[in-house]
């Protein structure tokens, strides 16, 4: 199966990218297993810590909780942490618990959340293509490369948290692109989320790359005319660009 699409709207790729931007969540490991893992080591510490709480709230109950803060505080919905403490908050509130035990339990939460299992083409393919063009990291997430310890290879990143909104606004794409060094036509940004990361990052002017995995993508089909390249992973993406 071919996955190049020839592009329309944006530069032909005669016109090589100068710099990269990559998304994180599902793009360099996958986020739903961590996020899981994390939530049963929270309902955890909150059995020890918190028991009122723990009795109330399964981790589903938990999950719902943060899900009615997300809805009801459409401001934050670029803070992907302030929603887990407040739901954190509301929860030790109705259960009778120390409200002030939020911060300790989203510590713990966070500090699963970043235990994550990076795809086995990430590590060489992030080599490769850093050895070639200025990487940014541009994510709505909340993970941290540093502490992931990926950062070595990216020049900067760009988190919604941090940045004020998130993906798929088209000011989040403009300032990766500033920190890149390189205008955004000539910015290539690599997702595996197809409204997100490539429609948005083609609206913003840039390049767009979908990575397309098939754990998450069964079949790589579906993505916005103007697409540059579809890839199964990132190994395939540094082929694709000579890195």
């Amino acid at each position: 199966m071919r996955y190049l699409v020839k592009a329309t709207n944006n530069p032909p790729l005669a016109m090589p990218p100068l710099a990269l931007t990559l998304d994180l969540d599902d793009t360099l490991w996958p986020v739903w297993p961590a996020i899981e893992r994390a939530e049963t080591q929270l309902h955890a510490w909150l059995q020890r810590h918190a028991p009122a709480t723990a009795r109330r709230f399964d981790i589903a109950g938990l999950r719902a909780l943060r899900d009615e803060v997300a809805r009801t505080h459409p401001q934050w919905s670029h803070d992907l942490s302030a929603i887990r403490l407040e739901s954190l908050r509301r929860a030790l509130r109705q259960a009778g618990d120390d409200e002030g035990l939020a911060q300790p339990a989203f510590d713990a939460f966070l500090s699963w959340r970043h235990r994550v299992e990076i795809y086995a083409d990430v590590v060489p393919a992030l080599q490769r293509l850093a050895a070639r063009f200025p990487l940014v990291a541009l994510t709505n997430g909340n993970a941290d490369l540093q502490t992931i310890g990926l950062s070595h290879w990216f020049r900067s990143v760009v988190s919604a948290r941090s940045f004020g909104v998130g993906k798929p606004h088209a000011a989040i794409f403009m300032e990766a692109c500033r920190r890149a060094g390189a205008p955004a036509h000539r910015v290539l940004h690599v997702g595996d989320d197809l409204a997100l990361d490539v429609a948005a990052a083609l609206a913003a002017g840039l390049q767009a790359a979908w990575v397309a995995r098939p754990d998450i993508h069964a079949e790589a089909e579906g993505a916005p005319e103007g697409t540059h390249h579809v890839v199964r992973d990132l190994g395939e993406l540094a082929d694709r660009l000579g890195a």
